[in-house]
C-alpha cells in the first residue's frame, strides 16, 4: 500500500530523451523535485501501481503502445491521476478525443516552458484537492486518528476536540495554508504542531508571533537578508521560511500585522517564492504555512485591518478551537495534569485536589482558557501546604473574584449581563430570587459553587435560602 506521506510524483512519458530531460529541467526550476522519466510507455501502468503519482505528461505517438490506447486505461484504473497529453499532432479530432477520455490538458510540441509548467501546476492542484477531499471523507468516518501520537500533547476527553483531530489529520498532507482561530489561551500552537506532526513533513516546525511587526522587520524575519542589504547587515541571515523549508511555519497573531506586511505575505503565498533582502533572484520553497489569530477575521476585514484576499488565501483550510468553557469535560483532566506538572517544577509533592474544586472550576468562565487554568494550578501549588488541596489556594475561585471574572468576560463579548422586559421591572426581592435560582441551576444545585458565582459566602447564601423557602425548592 502506498503511504499517504509519500509525495506525489510527476511522470514524464516520451520516447525522445532530449524532450524528457528538457521538460524535467523546466519542472525542477519550477520547484518540483519528485519527477520520473519513462521512454517506454509499457512500464507506465505498473509504475502507477507502485508509486503515488499525481500527474502524467503523456506523449501520444510512441512505439509499442499508442498513447491514445493507454489514456483510457489510466483514467479507468487510476482516476485520481491527472493526465496531460503532449504531442506533435495538430488534429482537432485527436484533441477532442483525448479530452473526452479524461485528459486534463492537450499541449502541442514543441511545448512552451511556461505553458507546460502552468498546466502541471493546475493538474497537481486538482490532484491535491481531490486527495484532500477523499482523505477528509475517510477520516471523518473513523472514530480515532490514524496517527494518535501526533496529538499526544493535547489532553482531552472532548468529542469536539476529537473531531478536530480527524480534520487535522485529513488536511495535514495538504500543501495549502491552514488558518486556526480561537480565543487567547486555547492552545493554537499545540494544534499547529499536531498538524505538522501528522503531515510526515521532513522539515522543521518553526513558530513565530508576528503581531506588530512592521514591513522591514516582517520581511527580514520571514525571508532573511544578504550581507550588506542594509546598515548593520554584516552577515547573511536565513529567514524563518528557509529554516522551515520542507516543514511548517506557524505564524501566530496574523491579524495584527500591518498592510505592507500583508501584501508581502500574500505574494509569497501566491507565488511560492520569496526574495531575501539584498538578493536579485527569488528563492522557491515548499514550506507549509499555518497561521492563527484570536480575533474574528470577518470583524478584522470589516474594519479594514485584514485584507480580504489574504484571508481567503490563508483559510484554504480553517480550524476553530472551542474555548475551555465549551468543553468542561476536559477541566478535571487538565487540572490534574497541571497540578502534577507544577509540583514537579516546584519540587513539591503532588497535592490531592478535592472534588469540590472541579465543581467550582466547572462553572468558572475561564476567559484565559487552558493557559489560565495552567497558571491557576501553578499558583495554587506554590501556595499549597499539606496533602489535600484547599480551595483557598485557587484565588480566582474565592468569593467576589468569581463574579468579577464572569462579568469581565461578558463585557469582552459585549453581551448584557441581565435582560429586562420592556413591560415589567423586577423588584429587588424578585431579582435576588432570579439570581439565586440561576446560580443554583448553573452550579447543578451545589450551594458552595452557587455562592461563588453570586460573589457571596456560603453562609450568606444559606441565610437567603432559609429566608425565602420557595427559592430553595
Amino acid at each position: 500500500m502506498i503511504s499517504r506521506c509519500t509525495p506525489a510524483t510527476i511522470v514524464l512519458v516520451d520516447d525522445d530523451d532530449l524532450i524528457l530531460n528538457t521538460t524535467r529541467l523546466w519542472l525542477l526550476n519550477a520547484g518540483y523535485t519528485s519527477i520520473v522519466l519513462l521512454n517506454d510507455n509499457r512500464e507506465l501502468l505498473s509504475l502507477l501501481n507502485e508509486q503515488r503519482v499525481g500527474v502524467v505528461v503523456l506523449d501520444l505517438m510512441m512505439p509499442y503502445c499508442s498513447g491514445q490506447l493507454l489514456l483510457p486505461e489510466i483514467t479507468r484504473l487510476h482516476p485520481e491521476v491527472q493526465v496531460i497529453v503532449m504531442t506533435g499532432s495538430q488534429e482537432v479530432d485527436s484533441a477532442v478525443t483525448c479530452m473526452k477520455q479524461g485528459a486534463i490538458d492537450y499541449l502541442l510540441k514543441p511545448a512552451d516552458p511556461e505553458r507546460l509548467v502552468t498546466s502541471v501546476q493546475n493538474a497537481m492542484q486538482i490532484y491535491n484537492l481531490r486527495s484532500e477531499l477523499n482523505a477528509i471523507r475517510r477520516q471523518l468516518g473513523t472514530t480515532t486518528p490514524a496517527n494518535p501520537s501526533a496529538f499526544s500533547s493535547i489532553l482531552t476527553r472532548s468529542r469536539l476536540i476529537h473531531q478536530l483531530f480527524k480534520y487535522i489529520e485529513a488536511v495535514s498532507i495538504s500543501p495549502e495554508p491552514l488558518l486556526i482561530t480561537g480565543e487567547t489561551g486555547v492552545g493554537k500552537e499545540l494544534f499547529a504542531r499536531a498538524c505538522h506532526d501528522a503531515s510526515c513533513r521532513s522539515g522543521a516546525f518553526i513558530a513565530e508571533n508576528v503581531a506588530g511587526l512592521d514591513e522591514l522587520v516582517f520581511t527580514d524575519t520571514l525571508f532573511g537578508h544578504r550581507r550588506g542589504a542594509f546598515t548593520g547587515a554584516d552577515q547573511d541571515r536565513k529567514g524563518l521560511v528557509a529554516q522551515a523549508a520542507g516543514g511548517t511555519l506557524f505564524l501566530d497573531e496574523i491579524g495584527d500585522i500591518g498592510p505592507a506586511a500583508q501584501i508581502k505575505l500574500l505574494r509569497f503565498l501566491q507565488e511560492k517564492q520569496y526574495l531575501p533582502l539584498g538578493m536579485d533572484h527569488p528563492v522557491r520553497t515548499d514550506v507549509r504555512i499555518v497561521a492563527a489569530t484570536h480575533r474574528d477575521p470577518n470583524e478584522l476585514i470589516s474594519k479594514g485591518l485584514l485584507r480580504r484576499d489574504l484571508y481567503y488565501r490563508l483559510s484554504f483550510h480553517q480550524l476553530h478551537i472551542p474555548p475551555l468553557r465549551e468543553r468542561k469535560e476536559d477541566i478535571p483532566l487538565l487540572t490534574i495534569h497541571f497540578l502534577e506538572e507544577a509540583a514537579a517544577a516546584l519540587n513539591r509533592p503532588t497535592p490531592t485536589p478535592p472534588q469540590a474544586l472541579f465543581d467550582h472550576l466547572g462553572v468558572y468562565p475561564f476567559p484565559g482558557n487552558v493557559r489560565e487554568l495552567k497558571a491557576m494550578a501553578f499558583d495554587a501549588v506554590s501556595r499549597h501546604e499539606g496533602h489535600v488541596m484547599s480551595l483557598d489556594c485557587f484565588r480566582a475561585l474565592q468569593p467576589g473574584r468569581h463574579a468579577q471574572s464572569s462579568s469581565s468576560h461578558r463585557l469582552d463579548e459585549q453581551v448584557p449581563a441581565i435582560q429586562f422586559s420592556q413591560t415589567s421591572f423586577p423588584t429587588l426581592k424578585e431579582a435576588e430570587e432570579l439570581l439565586i435560582r440561576e446560580a443554583l441551576l448553573r452550579a447543578n444545585g451545589k450551594k458552595s459553587v452557587a455562592a461563588a458565582l453570586l460573589g457571596i459566602t456560603r453562609q450568606a447564601l444559606y441565610s437567603r435560602l432559609t429566608t425565602n423557602k420557595p427559592t430553595a425548592s
